[in-house]
């Protein structure tokens, strides 16, 4: 499964124009590369999604093509979910 569609079925986030733009600004990795949104998702692969402050660690347990509300929950499990104190304004929150 794409990686943009993954992200919007799972409700990581919520829209897939979001998760493209994310992973068109190297705000998402897979496995600890930089992933497309074209980019292959599959059970057990982590994922880093830098979202402003947040970095949140998830691992993929399952893919489908859709998935309801109380489904989406079970496509991932969170690692960790970080909030990074803003020092300042100009400082890079991600490596």
């Amino acid at each position: 499964m794409r990686l943009d569609k993954f992200l919007k079925v799972s409700r990581l986030v919520k829209r897939r124009e979001v998760a493209k733009e994310l992973c068109d600004d190297g705000d998402v990795l897979i496995n600890g590369k930089v992933g497309k949104p074209s980019s292959e998702v599959v059970p057990g692969d982590k994922l880093v999604l830098y979202l402003g402050r947040h970095t949140v660690t998830a691992e993929v347990l399952e893919t489908r093509p859709f998935a309801n509300k109380d489904q989406a929950g079970e496509l991932y499990r969170i690692l960790s979910d970080e909030v990074k104190e803003r020092t300042d304004e100009n400082v890079q929150l991600h490596p």
